[in-house]
């Protein structure tokens, strides 16, 4: 499969050497990943430095580079305990809550953005939870795609256009027909991560592709029986992950 690359967590406070060290890496391969921007991260987990007062101007740069910026949930604080349509954990900041409420944090976290010269319509949910009245809230705030889901390229279902994340990245680097989304958490790399990715880049480097060519691709509808082998999946995959710890 071809494989695109998604950061998530990215903040001011986020541990910037770790950032860098990985875009010398995106940069060799010639890789341009998507950015998942938390607008006001309330997240103490996610704290690593001091913050960088011109972040914003930091995002904007790498977009005029080929980034591609996703808004990345609101304050990234997990009020639920909620799986959602997407159950590959059992905690959101969206999913069981209403409605209104969702759509007032979706309208504040695009506010945050817009303020800052930050334009998007890609929603990226933390923790992967979402639900439909995420969505609805979504589409009430003008963000048209989102990057999650389980499939071989782009797909559209209730209004959305969703870009795939992997099931199994080992798997998904085999050879085949397709498109997925290698997520990474820099904030978590040790040295041993970067090597590895460094490691991985160099042995797959022709199925490797920019966000914004992922996001070129046509997507195909998803009926009612996709979604449910896709909730059968990330529920799978929940109580592997959840056996295994």
């Amino acid at each position: 499969m071809k494989i695109a690359v998604r950061m998530d967590d990215i903040t001011p406070d986020m541990d910037w050497e770790k950032f860098e060290a990985f875009k010398t890496i995106l940069d060799k391969y010639n890789i341009k990943p998507l950015l998942g921007i938390v607008p006001d991260c309330r997240d103490a987990h996610l704290h690593k430095t001091e913050d960088v007062p011109d972040f914003f101007d930091r995002m904007k740069k790498l977009k005029e580079e080929g980034y591609v910026l996703a808004m990345h949930g609101y304050r990234h604080l997990y009020g639920t305990k909620h799986g959602g349509l997407f159950p590959l954990n059992h905690f959101s900041e969206f999913a069981g809550f209403s409605y209104e409420k969702q759509k007032n944090m979706i309208a504040l976290g695009k506010q945050i953005l817009n303020e800052n010269g930050i334009e998007t319509d890609i929603f990226m949910a933390p923790a992967h939870s979402y639900d439909g009245k995420t969505l609805k809230a979504l589409k009430e705030n003008g963000f048209t795609k989102i990057t999650d889901g389980f499939g071989k390229g782009p797909y559209l279902w209730r209004g959305m256009t969703f870009y795939p994340i992997s099931f199994l990245m080992q798997k998904s680097l085999e050879p085949s027909e397709g498109t997925t989304t290698m997520v990474v958490h820099i904030n978590e790399t040790d040295d041993e991560g970067m090597k590895h990715y460094e490691e991985l880049f160099e042995e797959h480097k022709e199925q490797l592709l920019s966000y914004e060519e992922f996001m070129k691709e046509t997507p195909v509808k998803r009926n009612v029986f996709g979604h449910i082998k896709e909730y059968i999946m990330a529920s799978f995959k929940h109580y592997a992950v959840t056996m295994k710890s």
